[in-house]
């Protein structure tokens, strides 16, 4: 037997939507942008960021949309200053540690909630240095926000390689190999899938980082051959 929909309103707007139907799902039909830096139609939703919160109302806290499924008789908002004001720290913080010059979604973000990351003024940058262990694509976790995707992909998600995972507490976690090895020396297949998940280009194929550090183009593909020659040589 079919679930009867629930009845919610987002916005002002009334909607009709199918039972475990998410808030962000249910805007999105209405055309309503909510943000998101975590979320992926291809990975499995996992609230991470926060920056998707909306104002449910009767809800003790901020609810973040991609994981909650509203009631019936719900009524939501996405724009309020409490919401606005939690999405601005959330991109402030970020943005005073990581680095988001390739990252123009979340550029445009700064702007449009009106970001001042030097109110954080002190804060102290992510600058490990750039991971080049394979012929296939570099590290570079200055960019990188923790968003979960690439870990996401490489497991159980897409490819269940397993060579991803995290490393480190707070403020030193990093995306990592286990036992932090080469990714060569793991179970990656290089298939891919994380760099095409990352949001920032804190994973980025190893021909486009060559390009813009001015490698020739025809150079480009016997520098990564020969880089390779050189990696399989030493195990």
């Amino acid at each position: 037997m079919t679930e009867k929909n629930i009845q919610l309103t987002i916005d002002g707007t009334p909607i009709s939507v199918p039972p475990e139907t998410t808030i962000l799902d249910a805007a999105r039909d209405l055309d309503i942008d909510i943000p998101t830096m975590c979320y992926s139609a291809h990975t499995t939703a996992n609230g991470v960021c926060r920056l998707c919160v909306v104002e449910v109302e009767g809800a003790r806290m901020l609810q973040a949309a991609c994981v909650v499924q509203p009631q019936d008789g719900a009524v939501i908002h996405t724009r309020t200053p409490q919401v606005e004001q939690a999405r601005r720290v959330i991109l402030e913080l970020l943005a005073s540690t990581v680095d988001f010059s390739e990252a123009p979604e979340l550029q445009g973000l700064v702007v449009e909630y009106d970001c001042h990351p030097e109110r954080f003024e002190g804060t102290k940058k992510r600058q490990p240095a750039i991971i080049d262990d394979n012929p296939v694509f570099i590290r570079d976790y200055s960019q990188c926000v923790m968003c979960w995707r690439c870990v996401q992909v490489c497991a159980d998600d897409a490819q269940f390689s397993y060579a991803l995972n995290f490393s480190g507490r707070g403020f030193d976690t990093l995306i990592a190999t286990f036992f932090d090895k080469p990714l060569t020396e793991t179970t990656c297949v290089f298939c891919g899938n994380c760099v095409a998940a990352c949001p920032t280009g804190a994973l980025k194929s190893k021909r486009e980082h060559l390009l813009e550090h001015g490698i020739a183009p025809e150079q480009v593909i016997e520098f990564t051959r020969m880089k390779g020659k050189r990696k399989r040589s030493k195990t």
